[in-house]
Order: structure tokens, then C-alpha cells, then sequence
């Protein structure tokens, strides 16, 4: 077991292409990480580089104290786990568990006595002898973690382990991964695009679009306070509501963020986590205000608003309305039974509002004593750049000549 640290990891394709730029972020030892984001968002590029098997463009990484940019994949001291099957058809459960401590050329009774403890954690010990074919599902997925157990490897990198599966499935070997990561105490660094099992796995997140870092934190920091509207949208299920373009007023000294022909009245504890507040009040510069469907209540007393229903959907089991309050504005609310054309008051919780600069879609918001440090995060405070600042170092980026070790290595 190690730490793992990633000091500028980017990867730009002789094309121009980008997949990762300046990508750094820590683990602690034994810590559960998960990479997240989007489709071609560079997850899997930056599993794949932290393994060896694919080449960055800069930046270095180092599992423990050591730096392994320059080892081969087999000299780093990794497991990575794929999503797909990737067992050998024709040898059985042990077999298939023993096959890399075979190329290792480890003694036979060290393979043995590892295998059968790792089966025995995996409860695979009575089907050890049978092959892939003859394994359930569950089986060959646990046989596939089982092969990266074995090795004992400093760093478990596993992409997308649980794409494919029906829900049920998907959801047990949630909870299967959750407890191996404990008993084994690993450092695991998970990459998936699925939230939910981000929020429900991960000590830590990272949270990546089109190749950068956007915030890396707890899961309950990055729901509670994203860094910026995109951390907001992705995390949590359902997404968050967005309200754009709204400019921020005062009257009778009460200050407002108002679109369309509404008005939202700013709590005083929001307030207080503004700082630039007056930067917008009267000016024109204009915010996205932030609402998650769990913060407003559906025909409840202090309404502020009134809409019709214009849409219905359903999520985990439950049902969702959306609302329309405004010519250019609807909400999404949990509601059972959402007939269209209905109408319905709804009552937002201002004091979990969240508003984000329009033009750079940071959040303005500085955070409150509801945050809580996390001492394994040294990049915590990151703050995301703008598009404009990242089309800039693209431009100004120069990718580095490789070492004559790396041109050997090709």
C-alpha cells in the first residue's frame, strides 16, 4: 500500500488534441479516490497513465516516494481492474487469480497460499476449480478483483468496474468493493461516471470536464459547496436547477436576485458568504442562481412561487414534476404524482441557495462553518480556471522532449 500524488499530469496528442492538462491531486494511504465526470472527460486516460500503459505528455507522478514516470507498467506496482471480462476463457478461478504471480515467476506455495486467501475473502473458495463459463456474474467479477488481490500491489486502479450491469447487480457490487477496500486497506483509485456511485464509494472525488480538474473534495463538500455551476449540475441526482441571467437588486434594503418578473429575496446567511456582493447589486452583472429539487417544497406554507406542471419524470423510485414559474424558467421538484397542466405553489429553501458568476460560472459564495477540512486534501482551495485562462495556457503550452529512456521505450 502507498500514496499516490499526481503533480501536473497532462496529455496533449500530437493532433492537438487535449485529453488531461495539468491534472494534480494526492491520496492518502489506503484512501478510496474516485475520478469522475463526464463523458470523454479523461478518466480513463488518467488511469491509464498512472499504470504505465499510456505515455502523458508532462507531469509526474509518484506512488510512495518514489517518482514511477520513467518504470514500465509492471515495474510500477499496480492493479488495474477493467469493466469488461477480461478472464482467461480456458483456465479455472485459481488459475485465473494465480496467472500474474506466475509471470512473477513467484514460488508455487506463495501463489497458493495467496490464492486461497483471497478466494476465501471473495467467497470463491467452492468454485475455485470451475472455469468462466461455468461462474455467475457475480462470480467472474469477484474472480477478476480476486487476480488484482493477489498481487498485493501498492495502488488498485480500477476503470469503470461496474459499467454493464443491471442495477441490482450494479448495486451489490457496490457494497462488495466498499468492504474490500476496507479489509484490504488498499489505496484505490476508481474511475466511473456514475455520481451515485461516486458519492457512495469515494473518501474523496475528482471531479474532471473536458480534461480538467474542476474541484477535488468529500462528497458531502462537493455537494454542499461546488466550486463552480458545472460541479453543482454533476453532482447529485437529480441536477440541480439552474436559473441564468439574473441580475441582483436592492429595495428597501433587502437585496434580490430577480429574472424574468420574479424576484428571490437573498437570505442574510448567504449574505454573509458574499463577499463581492456589491460588485453586482445595481450593476447588470448578472448570476446563476442554483436550487437542488430536494430545497423546495411543493404546496407548502411561504410560497413564492405558483407554476404549472410541464413535464413528469421519476428518479430512484420517486416521482419529479417540472414546474414552470416564469416565461423562461422551470423547476424540477419531487412530486408523486405529476399530472401536466396542474398547478402547484412551491416554497424554496433561500438559505440553501447557491449563485454562481454567469460569465464564469465560479461559485461567488465563500464557505461557511458547515465545511469541514478535509486533512488528506491539500488542493482543497483549488479554484477551477476560466475558459479563457485555459484556451490560454493550451496556447501557450509546449509539450517537453522526451527522454531518450522514453524513446527506447517506444
Amino acid at each position: 500500500m502507498a500514496n499516490l500524488k499526481l503533480a501536473g499530469v497532462s496529455k496533449i496528442y500530437p493532433s492537438g488534441k487535449m485529453a488531461l492538462f495539468n491534472v494534480s491531486f494526492s491520496s492518502a494511504d489506503g484512501e478510496f479516490i474516485v475520478v469522475t465526470g463526464g463523458a470523454s472527460c479523461g478518466k480513463s486516460t488518467l488511469l491509464r497513465i498512472i499504470a504505465g500503459l499510456e505515455e502523458g505528455t508532462a507531469g509526474d507522478i509518484y506512488i510512495g516516494d518514489k517518482m514511477v514516470n520513467e518504470l514500465e507498467p509492471k515495474e510500477r506496482d499496480v492493479a488495474m481492474v477493467f469493466g469488461s471480462n477480461t478472464l482467461y476463457p480456458s483456465l479455472s478461478v485459481a488459475d485465473n487469480m494465480a496467472f500474474g504471480l506466475k509471470m512473477r515467476n513467484m514460488p508455487t506455495a506463495v501463489i497458493n497460499q495467496r490464492v486461497k486467501v483471497v478466494a476465501e475473502m471473495l467467497g470463491l473458495d467452492d468454485v475455485l476449480y470451475r472455469k468462466p463459463k461455468a461462474l455467475t456474474s457475480t462470480q467472474r467479477l469477484l474472480t477478476t478483483y480476486g487476480r488484482a488481490i493477489v498481487r498485493e500491489p501498492k495502488v488498485y486502479l480500477l476503470d469503470e468496474p461496474l459499467s454493464g450491469l443491471d442495477d441490482n447487480l450494479r448495486d451489490q457490487m457496490r457494497n462488495v468493493l466498499i468492504n474490500l477496500q476496507a479489509r484490504v486497506k488498499g489505496t484505490f483509485i476508481l474511475a466511473t461516471k456514475n455520481i451515485s456511485e461516486a458519492m457512495s464509494m469515494a473518501t474523496r472525488i475528482v471531479v474532471l470536464k473536458e480534461g480538467f480538474v474542476q474541484q477535488v473534495d468529500t462528497p458531502a463538500n462537493l455537494y454542499d459547496y461546488p466550486a463552480n455551476a458545472y460541479v453543482g449540475f454533476f453532482v447529485g441526482s437529480p441536477t440541480m436547477n439552474f436559473i441564468q441571467r439574473a441580475t441582483v437588486e436592492r429595495e428597501d434594503g433587502i437585496v434580490y436576485c430577480c429574472f424574468d418578473d420574479k424576484k428571490l429575496p437573498v437570505p442574510r446567511n448567504i449574505l454573509d458568504r458574499w463577499p463581492t456582493v456589491e460588485e453586482y447589486i445595481g450593476t447588470g452583472k448578472q448570476v446563476t442562481l442554483g436550487i437542488r429539487p430536494e430545497d423546495i417544497a411543493v404546496d407548502a406554507a411561504g410560497a413564492q412561487f405558483t407554476g404549472t406542471v410541464c413535464g413528469a419524470d421519476s428518479v430512484d423510485g420517486r416521482g419529479l414534476g417540472e414546474i414552470d414559474i416564469s416565461k423562461n424558467v422551470s423547476l424540477t421538484v419531487f412530486l408523486e404524482k405529476a399530472a401536466k397542466g396542474d398547478t402547484h405553489s412551491l416554497t424554496i429553501d433561500l438559505s440553501r441557495l447557491y449563485v454562481f458568476d454567469c460569465e464564469t460560472q465560479l461559485t461567488v459564495l465563500s464557505r461557511d462553518a458547515g465545511y469541514v477540512p478535509d486533512g488528506n486534501n491539500p488542493d482543497a482551495d483549488f479554484v477551477p480556471l476560466t475558459r479563457e485562462e485555459t484556451e490560454e495556457r493550451i496556447r501557450q503550452f509546449t509539450p517537453p522532449e522526451k527522454s531518450a529512456k522514453n524513446k527506447k521505450r517506444r
